[in-house]
Protein backbone atom coordinates (compact mmCIF):
# COMPACT_ATOMS: atom_id res chain seq x y z
CA UNK A 1 0.00 0.00 0.00
CA UNK A 2 1.34 3.31 -0.52
CA UNK A 3 1.97 5.57 2.30
CA UNK A 4 3.32 8.26 0.46
CA UNK A 5 2.08 9.53 -2.89
CA UNK A 6 4.48 12.44 -3.11
CA UNK A 7 7.47 10.30 -3.36
CA UNK A 8 6.00 6.58 -3.91
CA UNK A 9 6.98 5.06 -0.70
CA UNK A 10 5.02 2.09 0.60
CA UNK A 11 4.07 0.66 3.49
CA UNK A 12 7.23 -2.72 1.63
CA UNK A 13 9.37 0.11 1.52
CA UNK A 14 9.65 1.23 5.46
CA UNK A 15 9.50 -2.26 6.67
CA UNK A 16 12.44 -2.78 4.19
CA UNK A 17 14.04 0.36 5.21
CA UNK A 18 13.33 -1.18 9.42
CA UNK A 19 14.44 -4.36 8.44
CA UNK A 20 17.87 -2.94 7.19
CA UNK A 21 18.51 -1.32 10.26
CA UNK A 22 16.47 2.02 10.73
CA UNK A 23 15.30 2.21 14.50
CA UNK A 24 12.89 5.13 14.45
CA UNK A 25 10.74 7.31 12.24
CA UNK A 26 13.38 9.85 12.13
CA UNK A 27 15.54 6.89 10.29
CA UNK A 28 12.93 5.80 8.29
CA UNK A 29 12.64 9.37 6.90
CA UNK A 30 15.97 9.76 5.84
CA UNK A 31 16.21 6.57 4.00
CA UNK A 32 13.13 6.45 2.22
CA UNK A 33 12.38 10.03 2.20
CA UNK A 34 8.47 9.56 3.04
CA UNK A 35 6.67 12.71 4.97
CA UNK A 36 9.63 15.41 3.44
CA UNK A 37 7.25 16.56 0.70
CA UNK A 38 3.74 17.34 2.03
CA UNK A 39 3.78 15.55 5.13
CA UNK A 40 0.19 14.48 5.14
CA UNK A 41 1.56 10.74 5.17
CA UNK A 42 3.72 11.58 8.13
CA UNK A 43 1.25 9.73 10.98
CA UNK A 44 0.51 6.88 8.59
CA UNK A 45 3.97 6.32 8.15
CA UNK A 46 5.01 6.71 11.58
CA UNK A 47 2.17 3.95 12.25
CA UNK A 48 3.51 1.65 9.87
CA UNK A 49 7.22 2.40 11.86
CA UNK A 50 5.64 1.47 15.45
CA UNK A 51 4.08 -1.29 14.19
CA UNK A 52 6.69 -3.19 12.52
CA UNK A 53 8.85 -2.54 15.37
CA UNK A 54 7.28 -3.58 17.87
CA UNK A 55 6.50 -6.77 15.66
CA UNK A 56 9.96 -7.06 15.06
CA UNK A 57 10.80 -6.67 19.31
CA UNK A 58 8.02 -9.46 19.65
CA UNK A 59 9.77 -11.84 17.67
CA UNK A 60 13.20 -11.27 18.83
CA UNK A 61 12.34 -11.58 22.44
CA UNK A 62 10.34 -14.98 21.98
CA UNK A 63 14.16 -15.78 20.92
CA UNK A 64 16.26 -18.15 22.92
CA UNK A 65 19.63 -16.21 21.86
CA UNK A 66 19.87 -13.10 20.31
CA UNK A 67 19.70 -12.66 16.10
CA UNK A 68 23.28 -12.40 16.17
CA UNK A 69 24.54 -15.10 18.50
CA UNK A 70 26.13 -18.02 16.54
CA UNK A 71 27.32 -21.14 17.81
CA UNK A 72 31.13 -22.25 16.38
Amino acid sequence: MYVCLCVGVTDGHIREAIYEGCCSYREVRAATNVGTQCGKCACLAKQVVRETLTKLQATQASLPFPAEFTTA
